[in-house]
């Protein structure tokens, strides 16, 4: 029997189903986890709102437990105790004060059992002397009750005879003391001898249903401080909600605005402290989106004027940029046509329209960047051979010393790798010292040339200084996403760049991928516009790369391009499919 293939369709979408319904469950679960895991953590303020409000649950109920269990305790043993030797000192009166001056041991043990039949039910001990002067003892018949169970000091107070006083009008008194049993069972020992002569009684009374009585009441109360303690944490939990349910509001608002949506706000309800601090937040986060609002507006506003301003002065740089090279062909060709007086002025004209020119084409570089327009251009390239001809290009063959072995592949954008290395190797031949020596290697460690070492002060962007040159290419816009350098990872290519001049001091240092910034105040003006090196290092983050300056211990600066070997594996929203393919912009 064959399956039709819609079953077999069937069978695997509820397959599909079931696998997807399992991996939310467990998702759901882990979330779960960790939301319990991060309220039961001891800096969780939930938990220590729980914490002290069982603690002082647990303290107020314990304190009144006990408070409770002392004066009840002392109430019931207070009352039995009294009615114990209220009726053992009548019974005394009553039956023991009828005896004869010397019984015989049967009529106290008549008497000793009358007396143990009061409502007390207490056993009782009597002792007295016959009349052969020995000394007789009788005892109730409830149970053995012998003088060894009545305390020495007991029995000394009892045979003591007190002097009278006028504030003691009798000789003897009656004592008591509680004792316990080896069984642990209390008791409450009473003696006492009749005045003018007679037996000398002792009575002993169990306490065992008090303490029966007061142990139950001390489960009760135990349960009822457990109950108590279970109260408060549940109260906590709820205040903790109360409190931290807005807290919790407030942060992920504050989240939300870190994270750039400035449009946030928070509900506020009530008049409470909690109501007061989200007002605020949202007053606060009111004035800081206006702020930001201007702002942008502002900073929009400048960016348009900048490139407004580069391209209505590309047209007539046009044809200032034409005329120019006319004048130049004619000084160069020497026919005469340019007076000798006025051809430095004409020189002059013709390094400042090619400066103007170089100027403008940066700024309208910049303003890309700014714009968050840039996107690459991919293709698969030999970083030796990259490297070759930009240096050839610009004739510096004799100039700069190359260490790189060839087979280094990378997948870059060409034109704007080109952008960097011209800026880097030109800055060093105009600021540094020659030779300017270029070596390449991988992160992992294999060299195509050694490293350069560089000393302890460093800078990495975006920081432009002395060190700035401007070559010109056809460079176009810049991915905005692409401001932070990359993290180091083995195979990632290096290229070192160092020169032998006198190095970069430690207060320009911080400052060389600045945009115009100058070294020395006192030279305002140089051949370049001040923002060759902002331009490539902003190359070097569009590739997911960085630039970093700093001074070699042997002297000269030294400056590295790290760059991944692939853009498109570290992001993959930088790399175009096709290389040539043009996203994001016009070229």
């Amino acid at each position: 029997m064959t399956e039709e293939p819609g079953e077999r369709e069937r069978t695997v979408d509820r397959d599909a189903a079931a696998s997807r319904g399992e991996q939310r469950a467990a998702r759901g679960w882990a979330r779960a986890r960790r939301a319990v895991s991060a309220s039961l953590r001891f800096t969780s303020l939930r938990l220590r709102l729980v914490l002290v409000f069982g603690l002082v649950a647990l303290t107020a109920a314990v304190a009144a437990s006990g408070i409770a269990y002392w004066l009840n305790r002392e109430a019931v043993l207070t009352r039995a105790q009294d009615a114990a030797l209220n009726d053992f000192q009548q019974e005394m009166s009553n039956r023991a004060g009828i005896l004869p001056g010397r019984p015989t041991q049967n009529e106290l043990q008549d008497t000793a059992g009358q007396m143990a039949t009061s409502s007390q039910r207490f056993s009782v001990l009597l002792m007295a002397e016959d009349a052969d002067g020995s000394t007789v003892i009788g005892n109730s018949h409830l149970d053995a009750f012998t003088l060894d169970d009545v305390p020495r000091s007991l029995r000394a107070a009892v045979d003591k005879q007190q002097p009278l006083t006028s504030t003691n009008r009798s000789p003897y008194h009656l004592y008591w003391q509680r004792i316990t049993a080896d069984d642990d069972t209390p008791y409450l020992v009473a003696g006492t001898r009749l005045i003018g002569g007679g037996p000398t009684g002792y009575m002993l009374k169990s306490l065992e249903p008090e303490a029966k009585d007061l142990n139950s009441l001390a489960w009760s109360l135990a349960i009822a401080t457990g109950l108590a303690l279970i109260g408060a944490a549940l109260l906590a939990q709820a205040a903790a909600t109360t409190v931290l349910k807005p807290v919790h509001r407030l942060g992920a608002a504050a989240k939300r605005l870190g994270e750039g949506k400035l449009d946030t706000r928070l509900r506020v309800s009530g008049t409470d402290e909690l109501a007061e601090l989200s007002r605020t937040f949202n007053q606060a986060a009111q004035a800081l989106e206006k702020r930001v609002a201007e702002m942008s507006a502002r900073d929009e506003s400048s960016r348009r004027f900048v490139a407004d301003m580069s391209h209505e002065l590309r047209t007539p740089l046009t044809a200032i940029t034409a005329v120019t090279e006319v004048l130049e062909e004619e000084l160069d060709a020497e026919t005469g046509s340019v007076d000798p007086m006025i051809e430095p002025a004409v020189r002059l004209v013709v390094s400042e329209t090619r400066r103007l020119n170089d100027l403008v084409e940066n700024l309208m570089e910049v303003t890309r960047f700014d714009a968050g327009t840039a996107r690459l251009v991919l293709d698969d390239v030999d970083i030796a051979d990259q490297i070759t001809a930009c240096i050839d290009a610009r004739a510096w063959l004799d100039a700069v010393d190359l260490d790189a072995e060839r087979g280094i592949m990378a997948r870059v954008d060409p034109r704007r790798l080109d952008v960097i290395l011209a800026n880097l190797i030109g800055n060093a031949l105009k600021h540094g010292g020659s030779p300017v020596r270029v070596a390449v290697r991988t992160e992992g460690g294999d060299s195509a040339g050694g490293s350069a070492a560089t000393g302890p002060a460093q800078a990495t962007g975006p920081v432009e200084a002395h060190h700035a040159v401007d070559v010109h290419e056809a460079v176009d816009v810049h991915d905005a996403d692409a401001s932070e350098g990359p993290a180091v990872r083995e195979g990632n290519v290096l290229i070192e760049v160092r020169d032998h001049g006198p190095g970069i001091p430690l207060d320009v240092l911080p400052h060389v991928f600045d945009r115009f910034y100058k070294a020395s105040a006192s030279r305002p003006r140089s051949e370049g516009s001040g923002l060759g090196l902002s331009i490539a290092l902003e190359n070097a983050h569009i590739h997911g790369g960085e630039i970093t300056a700093a001074n070699s211990d042997e002297g000269g600066a030294v400056f590295t391009l790290r760059l991944p070997r692939d853009v498109s594996e570290t992001d993959p929203a930088r790399a175009p499919g096709v290389p040539g393919d043009r996203q994001g912009g016009v070229r």
